[in-house]
């Protein structure tokens, strides 16, 4: 039984929560698993994060974000990147993820989020000029990426919910000697999917690959999630 954990405040009217344990059953079913998981709030992390995500083999950072803490969501993502733990982050939990390794392993302590700090000197994430809301979008991926390998194939289509932010592209050489990969970029070449290599598996998207569940298709990128998490299991 695979104990999963979805960080993020649980929102009952919000798409994207009410894809994901659809999109988790249609994956778990297609590769053979059974399955649990737990709604974290991300307050719930602000202490001792480490006990409390000990039990579970993977973790899904979830969108609708701001998230209400961002240090327990930050806590989260740090754990299971320093753990190994498979982490898969979509939409706002993309963008978290990509700030807690700019923060924790490039020491840029400043970097931060437009939406929670307007103010602050590292603008990591920023606003779109142009709001995405319920947008198709073509991604072209990395050969020989890890999600490369998942997708099977050079280009893909995904969906967005609503995106008013973004990651900032002036900081994206920083972000890819310290070892966060794009992985897949739009037609415009801006990013839409990050992995670090060294990681059993450590993938975001700003796209939700969750919409998948709603037109009841397993979405490769979930299933592989489930199987790394079978194999930390």
């Amino acid at each position: 039984m695979l104990q999963l954990a979805l960080i993020g405040e649980f929102k009952p009217d919000v798409t994207a929560h009410i894809a994901i344990p659809r999109a988790l059953e249609l994956a778990a079913n297609a590769a053979g698993y059974q399955l649990e998981f737990d709604w974290l709030p991300t307050t719930q992390l602000e202490r001792e994060a480490e006990q409390q995500l000990a039990s579970y083999q993977a973790v899904w950072f979830v969108p609708n974000t701001p998230y209400v803490s961002m240090a327990g969501a930050l806590n989260g993502i740090k754990y299971a990147r320093e753990r190994g733990v498979p982490a898969l982050g979509t939409c706002g939990g993309c963008q978290y993820m990509l700030i807690e390794y700019a923060r924790n392993k490039l020491g840029m302590l400043d970097a931060d989020h437009a939406e929670n700090n307007p103010e602050a000197s590292i603008q990591l994430i920023t606003p779109l000029a142009c709001t995405r809301t319920e947008v198709i979008t073509n991604c072209l991926l990395v050969p020989d990426s890890r999600v490369a390998t998942i997708y099977g194939a050079s280009e893909i289509t995904e969906q967005y919910g609503t995106c008013n932010y973004g990651p900032n592209a002036k900081f994206w050489p920083a972000l890819e000697q310290g070892g966060m990969h794009i992985s897949g970029v739009d037609s415009e070449g801006e990013a839409r999917i990050i992995e670090l290599s060294e990681h059993p598996f450590f993938i975001g998207t700003l796209f939700q690959p969750e919409r998948s569940a709603l037109k009841q298709l397993v979405h490769p990128l979930i299933k592989a999630w489930l199987q790394a998490a079978a194999q930390a299991a």
